[in-house]
């Protein structure tokens, strides 16, 4: 588990993707209205890390945008039941903003009343998938109420991005992530679901080893780098993206959200010394096929 008041890092930021990298996705980015934003800052600040970037939606797209990253995956999550219709139609309309160059996601909240009728119309308004967070919503990927969401995205053919692996784990969670939350729970998910394409971020962490082994057992499987390789988590596996099935990796960034400069993943990863082909899967190629982007 981590400490709360990990360190702000006053990094130097570039101006640009860093030089020599392919064309860049960031498959992992978070969007809220502006009051739900400011609670979330307030809840980092308290219970994990300063946020550096605490920018309007809009705002945050164009830094991306402007700064060389060529397409952005939106995300968002309804902290309690009753606001997921609300934060769809915000997803829907600061998409409709950047066309072309964002890509917005559904949210719901596991087991609240009309979640089927919620998501049908999200993706009904061209919302592109789901996604969620256990952390924050508590809930138990193996439950009838969770088969009914893997059920209806499967059909849809909509991709899930869903926060699964145990950590960050914050206390101040009103669930212990590590009793919902592994590796093998999510495999029956995979095994029941086989046509549902999941993404689980942060590589899986803390359980970057079995996540490693599951995207060479099942082809639905998809994982981002979202934090994980930027020498900021104490992280006990040494990770080695060449020894991890490519096509199955994707770059996301969590910003607005971190506590350093935008770009210090994207530096990592281009003095990775990884081959220009595997940077390509990282950095557009396995966003594209997960995402299906034009």
């Amino acid at each position: 588990m981590l400490r709360p008041n990990l360190p702000y890092i006053n990094d130097e930021e570039g101006t640009s993707i860093p030089e020599g990298l392919p064309v860049v996705i960031d498959a992992h980015v978070h969007i809220f209205p502006n009051n739900i934003f400011s609670l979330i800052w307030a809840w980092f600040d308290e219970n994990a890390w300063p946020i550096r970037y605490k920018l309007s939606t809009s705002a945050l797209f164009e830094h991306l945008l402007s700064h060389g990253v060529s397409h952005v995956i939106a995300l968002q999550y309804a902290h309690k039941p009753g606001i997921s219709r609300m934060l769809n139609q915000y997803m829907v309309k600061k998409c409709r903003e950047f066309p072309g160059k964002v890509t917005g996601m559904a949210t719901v909240f596991p087991g609240e009343n009309e979640a089927e009728e919620i998501l049908q119309e999200a993706f009904d308004n061209g919302l592109k998938g789901l996604k969620l967070h256990a952390h924050v919503q508590c809930f138990d990927m193996n439950t009838t109420e969770m088969d009914i969401i893997y059920g209806l995205c499967e059909s849809e053919r909509k991709p899930i991005v869903m926060h699964v692996g145990r950590e960050p784990k914050s206390m101040a969670y009103h669930c212990d992530p590590y009793q919902i939350c592994s590796a093998k729970k999510l495999e029956r998910v995979l095994e029941n679901f086989p046509g549902l394409r999941i993404c689980v971020p942060h590589l899986g962490f803390d359980e970057i080893s079995a996540y490693r082994k599951l995207i060479e057992k099942y082809d639905n499987l998809w994982l981002d780098t979202t934090m994980v390789l930027t020498d900021y988590f104490p992280i006990e596996d040494t990770i080695e993206l060449e020894n991890f099935r490519i096509n199955r990796i994707m770059y996301g960034s969590d910003f607005p959200n971190i506590p350093y400069a935008w770009d210090r993943e994207l530096k990592w990863i281009e003095a990775s010394g990884l081959p220009r082909d595997k940077l390509e899967w990282i950095l557009k190629k396995s966003a594209a096929d997960f995402f299906r982007l034009e």
